[in-house]
């Protein structure tokens, strides 16, 4: 077997996440290993630190750590540079969504074409309303909540106003998704429950942890925080194998 250092298995695990995502930024992979260890095919500890990566949907991230404690590999695949588990292996990964990636998600093809069929009209001021499907904003202003709004044309008038409510994000009861909740609207207007339903939708879709996923493993949600423009999320993962190139 040819000699095996950190340095090397450790590019090859980043070229594979890299090949999975559309963009990234900074991509750094450090793999621990013990030369006694490596060759029965056990790996000390996996650290993923990425910032800016375009995943699913459109869907870019902040920033993401990851972390792993031993790994039981296959040390022939190590010589062939590939890195195969041969037991799943747990992990811990915090993931920070800013606004503005949030924002970039909504404004996508994947979601404006859905949101697109929902040509509804609201009542606002006692005058009928077109809701601007294209105007839909996602903040986060801090005190654990997050605020979604949308413009809305008046018909006779053509004046514009905006609507908006703000909802507690949660963790879903499996885990997968974070969930908008108690929702209230701010200035005493409201859109129709359809459209509503239609925007928590979008968001839980949005973040749901299938889309944080890189190769073959399954996260699940322990706690979030909604900060001022930021939200993170840490998460427990269970890996079956890392992305190969």
């Amino acid at each position: 077997m040819p000699d095996l250092d950190d340095q090397a298995i450790s590019k090859v695990a980043e070229v594979g996440i890299k090949s999975q995502l559309d963009e990234v930024k900074n991509l750094n992979v450090e793999i621990d290993i013990d030369p006694l260890k490596v060759i029965t095919g056990t790996l000390n500890s996996v650290a993923i630190a990425g910032e800016g990566m375009v995943m699913k949907q459109d869907l870019r991230i902040e920033s993401m750590e990851f972390n792993t404690g031993s790994v039981a590999v296959n040390p022939l695949s190590l010589a062939f540079g590939k890195i195969e588990l041969t037991h799943p292996t747990e992990a811990e990964a915090i993931v920070t969504l800013t606004e503005a990636d949030i924002n970039r998600a909504f404004r996508s093809d994947f979601v404006r074409s859905k949101m697109q069929d929902l040509n509804l009209e609201v009542q606002v001021d006692s005058e009928t309303a077109i809701v601007d499907t294209e105007k839909i904003n996602f903040g986060l202003p801090g005190d654990g909540k997050v605020r979604l709004s949308t413009e809305v044309v008046l018909q006779n008038s053509q004046e514009r106003k905006t609507v908006a409510f703000t909802a507690v994000p949660k963790i879903s009861s499996d885990g997968q998704r974070v969930v908008l909740e108690n929702v209230e609207y701010l200035d005493h207007q409201e859109l129709p429950p359809a459209f509503t339903e239609a925007m928590l939708d979008e968001a839980k879709e949005l973040l749901d942890l299938k889309n944080f996923e890189v190769g073959d493993m399954s996260l699940q949600i322990k706690r979030l925080a909604a900060l001022k423009g930021k939200l993170i999320l840490q998460s427990e993962a269970i890996v079956h194998q890392f992305p190969s190139s």
